[in-house]
């Protein structure tokens, strides 16, 4: 009779349990029982186990054998296990010690000929693993890396389950035959999940990515997009098709500094879990970038999918854009699924299998046509759209959803002396990042030892009695509360996107022009105040 533990790590969304692998021999008839909650690809390990350890070199036991995962109340899937199972197996027929493995933490898949496949959510398991209180781990070969990337783990790669059974028994390391330069490594197939990541893609350094250079014109949109990089500001870009839209928001990440190490770890989880964390890039430095199309359903956005749920695109976009063109033509539901995230950073799906938080701290860019045949706003256009359908377009992005946008900006057709380049080239991306940096850096000193670092996080109770803005600068925006044209709500995000336009221009605390252009970017009504307004003498 053996017995032996060790440790695997079940992923629940994007956050880790540890589970305890525990395999016990004992005379009978030779089977292999697994038990604990497992599901389809997590039984079949019992087949992959076997074969691997037949073809490492080592003799499968003849008896009875019962692997159990506890807590068992807690669903466990995937072939992540694998490599704990065998390990547990062996240490059970005392092949290698048993208090070798006690205390190490397995994550990784077997291939029948004994190596070992890397897995997704390495990083999300290992943070796990070391938040409950585990210094050493083993991983895949491939993703050692990302593993490493958790301060104070000991991690070791390996290629095969002989070369981890010569490590834990202190026999010579097996010769592996090394890939052949030039040629695709198979292994890295499981760590890409073709169309998981919906209408996703890691930003682009600025360098090489879309420039706002290329923009013609749209001297308030632009100014409205350094705003809401700045500040992470939801906006709302409408006007007429081929204005640039489209083309603005994409040049959005390019001027959204780089994410922090903190930020970079929360990425970097969401992309391994999902399958779409590039190869050789185990941590993401730059804001992702997300734009599914309007066809996308209300799980591909906030997240579902058979059993425990799968990240969405508001979780893929989290610390980044999360981008909706043609916004109008997406279905109310979806657009309405999106509120909640909005206001709390994260997103709560419930589900059969079991609740999932996952993280979506998302900036929200939504572009929209005025009308169906997009030619409302042109005159001499000839757009023939009755009243009733541009009213019924309009009102598929709810009230209640616009509320949450800060910024609203109409924007208009390119004139000819913009497109010819006759107006003047506009600023790059690289000169708008460096002032959008700069205001972040005040921001964060000003919110130094809160809970929050822009200010699109700062709840309205704080910036109406701690943060204040000058003496009379209310005025036009209590004169709109009176008339309707600003909610609650909508006081508290004009008030932020003031202290946005106060940091840009490095006043100390907004005052009425700040105040003024905050509100013009919300209420569309002119205010008088220049685009530029905010730079005082």
């Amino acid at each position: 009779m053996g017995f032996a533990r060790t440790c695997s790590v079940a992923l629940v969304g994007v956050e880790g349990v540890v589970v305890e692998v525990q395999a016990d021999l004992e005379a009978g008839v030779a089977a292999f029982t697994l038990v604990g909650l497992p599901d389809k690809s997590l039984s079949e390990s019992r087949d992959r186990v076997r074969a691997a350890i037949v073809n490492s070199q080592a003799e499968w036991p003849q008896k009875k054998l019962t692997v159990g995962l506890s807590p068992a109340s807690v669903p466990k899937g995937g072939s992540g296990f694998d490599l704990a199972v065998a390990a547990a197996v062996l240490g059970a027929a005392e092949r290698i010690d048993p208090r070798s493995i006690a205390d190490l933490v397995l994550i990784g898949e077997l291939g029948l000929d004994g190596r070992v496949r890397p897995v997704r959510g390495v990083l999300p398991a290992v943070l796990a693993a070391a938040d409950a209180g585990y210094r050493q781990v083993v991983v895949p070969e491939q993703t050692a890396g990302e593993a490493a990337l958790v301060p104070g783990v000991s991690v070791l790669g390996v290629r095969s389950l002989r070369q981890l059974i010569a490590v834990l028994s202190d026999e010579p390391l097996p010769d592996e035959q090394p890939l052949e330069a030039g040629r695709p490594d198979p292994m890295l197939a499981g760590l890409l999940v073709p169309g998981a990541g919906v209408g996703t893609g890691l930003s682009a350094d600025p360098a090489e990515g879309p420039d706002l250079a290329d923009v013609a014109g749209q001297h308030t949109a632009r100014r409205a997009l350094e705003i809401a990089a700045a500040g992470g500001h939801h906006l709302l870009l409408s006007g007429p098709p081929g204005a640039g839209k489209t083309m603005l928001a994409e040049r959005l990440p390019g001027i959204l500094p780089p994410l922090t190490r903190h930020e970079s770890l929360e990425v970097t989880a969401v992309h391994s879990v999902a399958g779409i964390l590039p190869p050789g890039e185990p941590l993401v430095h730059r804001p992702p970038y997300c734009a599914p199309h309007h066809s996308a359903t209300m799980q591909s956005l906030v997240g579902g999918g058979n059993g425990l749920p799968r990240p969405g695109a508001v979780s893929l976009a989290h610390r980044g854009v999360l981008f909706l063109d043609e916004a109008p033509e997406f279905s109310t539901k979806s657009l309405d699924a999106l509120r909640q995230p909005l206001e709390s950073g994260h997103v709560v799906v419930a589900r059969a299998a079991g609740v999932v938080r996952l993280p979506a701290r998302f900036l929200l860019a939504l572009a929209a046509n005025p009308c169906p045949c997009g030619r409302h706003t042109l005159h001499g256009a000839g757009c023939e759209c009755p009243a009733s359908l541009i009213r019924r377009y309009q009102a598929r992005i709810s009230g209640p959803l616009l509320d949450r946008v800060d910024l609203r900006i109409e924007v208009e057709p390119v004139t000819r002396s913009d497109l010819l380049g006759q107006g003047g080239r506009g600023e790059p991306s690289r000169t708008v990042a460096d002032r959008v940096r700069e205001a972040r850096a005040r921001a964060a000193a000003r919110l130094d030892g809160t809970p929050w670092t822009v200010n699109s996080e700062v709840p309205g109770h704080e910036l109406r009695t701690r943060y204040v803005t000058e003496p009379g600068a209310l005025a036009a925006a209590e004169r709109d509360i009176e008339r309707g044209l600003l909610t609650a709500r909508g006081l508290d995000r004009v008030l932020r996107v003031a202290w946005t336009v106060a940091d840009l221009a490095g006043h100390a605390r907004p005052g009425a022009e700040d105040l003024a252009l905050a509100l013009e970017l919300r209420t569309g009504i002119a205010r008088g105040v220049p685009v530029g307004a905010g730079e005082r003498p």
